[in-house]
C-alpha cells in the first residue's frame, strides 16, 4: 500500500508570516490517517518553518540541492546544509530548473545522488511541453527522464525515489491534464519500473503536479496510479492546500 504524498511547492514566494499561517492553520488541522505532506518554501525560510511545524504533520522539503557537499559554489546550497535544517524531502528535475537554469539530466542525476547520499528523499520531476505533447512525444520524453536516473541507481537506490510528473504545459497556467491524461503517463511510468523490479513498480509513490488544485484533486487522485500530488500556486493558501491533503485521504 503506497502512502499518500502531497507536497507543496512554494517556488519563489511566501514570507514568514506565511510560515507562521501554516503552522497555525495545520497545528489545529487534522489530517487523514496515512497521508505524508510536505512544504517546500524558499531556503530563508526553512529555520522559520522548522519552527512553525514544530506541532504540526508537516514536512519539510527544499527546491533542489547542489550535488557537492561543500566547496567553492558561491550562491548554492548543500544536501548536508538542508538536513541541519531537518528537511526530508528535495526537489531535483523541476521543470523550471530544466529549462530557466539549463540543468541537464545528467545534472539531475547529480542532484539526486547527493539528496540519498545525506539521506533525504529526492522528489524526481518529469514532465513535457506542450510541443512534445502535440508531437505525441510525451512517453518518450518522460521516460528518457526517468530512465537516465533510474538505469543508472543501484536497485536499493531506486526505491528511496518519488517520482513527480508535472507536464509543462500545464504548470502555472491553470491548465491541467485530465485524469485519463495523468493517468496514462502514470501507468507509463509504473510499468517502465517493472522492468528493473516489479516489487519496485508496485512500490514507486508517483506525484502529479500542474495546477493541481482544490477543485480537481480529488478526480486526479482517485486514479489507480497517482499518489499524490506536487502542488504550486495553490500550496499558498493554506485553506487550498488543507482540502487538497484532505482530499488524499
Amino acid at each position: 500500500m503506497r502512502t499518500p504524498l502531497i507536497a507543496g511547492n512554494w517556488k519563489m514566494n511566501g514570507s514568514t508570516a506565511l510560515i507562521d499561517a501554516f503552522g497555525d492553520a495545520f497545528a489545529a488541522a487534522k489530517l487523514p490517517d496515512g497521508v505524508d505532506v510536505v512544504v517546500i518554501p524558499p531556503f530563508p525560510y526553512l529555520e522559520a518553518a522548522r519552527n512553525a511545524f514544530a506541532n504540526t504533520p508537516l514536512q519539510l522539503g527544499a527546491q533542489t540541492l547542489n550535488p557537492q557537499h561543500s566547496g567553492a559554489h558561491t550562491g548554492e546550497v548543500s544536501g548536508r546544509m538542508l538536513k541541519e535544517f531537518d528537511v526530508a524531502y528535495v526537489l531535483v528535475g523541476h521543470s523550471e530548473r530544466r529549462q530557466l537554469y539549463r540543468e541537464s539530466d545528467e545534472e539531475v542525476f547529480d542532484r539526486l545522488i547527493a539528496a540519498l547520499e545525506v539521506g533525504m528523499i529526492p522528489i524526481l520531476c518529469v514532465g513535457e511541453s506542450l510541443e512534445e505533447r502535440d508531437a505525441g512525444n510525451t512517453m518518450e520524453v518522460v521516460l528518457r527522464q526517468v530512465g537516465y536516473v533510474m538505469a543508472r541507481l543501484e536497485p536499493v537506490q531506486r526505491y528511496q525515489v518519488v517520482v513527480a510528473y508535472e507536464p509543462v504545459w500545464a504548470i502555472g497556467t491553470g491548465r491541467t491534464a485530465t485524469p485519463e491524461q495523468a493517468q496514462d503517463v502514470m501507468a507509463g511510468i509504473r510499468s517502465y519500473q517493472a522492468s528493473f523490479d516489479k516489487t519496485l513498480a508496485e512500490q514507486l509513490k508517483l506525484l502529479y503536479g500542474g495546477s493541481m488544485n482544490a477543485n480537481n484533486a480529488a478526480e486526479l487522485l482517485a486514479q489507480p496510479d497517482i499518489d499524490g500530488g506536487l502542488v504550486g500556486g495553490a500550496s499558498l493558501k493554506t485553506d487550498d492546500f488543507y482540502a487538497i491533503c484532505q482530499s488524499a485521504g
